[in-house]
């Protein structure tokens, strides 16, 4: 498979799922999440890896800094990004990321309130660390649903972007 981009990079696209979850990595529940994450990026055309389902906080940054370490393009996590005691997924995305892309998160929010008010709640952020994109995504199947549609729209692009692509011109056929 080849970048489904400008084609001048045809490495292929490459992207982990972290499921940052206590129940789910405890074994209480299964991971919902996570597959529909990995399916959302697979239909991109992404080749993906996971979900990893690990427990919120630490582990995540350990997950974070293994898959930039990897040299993933994207790195998609979801779960932890609430207001509870225990959400502490953006609290270790931040401690990885170099540079934050405050945008794609509040697009992912603003998609979802459009649906549920309680999407506002989120805390989840996007940045940029080695050429890695990093994208918390809410836990529920609805913020995973809001959050894959915002970055079916932009995730290529970006991808290029990290990858040195040139902006696509108006009008331009390349």
């Amino acid at each position: 498979m080849t970048a489904p981009g400008s084609g001048a990079d045809t490495r292929t696209y490459r992207a982990l799922v972290v499921t940052a979850s206590n129940r789910a990595s405890a074994g209480v529940y299964a991971d919902k999440g996570g597959p529909l994450v990995a399916d959302g990026l697979t239909g991109l055309g992404f080749a993906v890896d996971g979900p990893q389902v690990v427990p919120d906080g630490d582990p995540v940054e350990a997950a974070l800094r293994a898959g930039v370490a990897a040299g993933y393009d994207v790195i998609v996590t979801t779960g932890g990004t609430g207001i509870s005691p225990t959400d502490r997924t953006p609290e270790a995305t931040r401690a990885v990321v170099g540079r934050e892309v405050p945008g794609i998160a509040e697009a992912i929010r603003a998609e979802g309130r459009e649906k549920v008010p309680t999407a506002a709640l989120s805390r989840g952020l996007a940045g940029i660390v080695d050429g890695t994109l990093i994208v918390n995504l809410p836990g529920s199947t609805g913020g995973v649903r809001d959050g894959i549609a915002v970055l079916g729209r932009l995730l290529v692009h970006a991808v290029d972007q990290l990858r040195g692509g040139d902006h696509p011109r108006p009008g331009s056929t390349s």
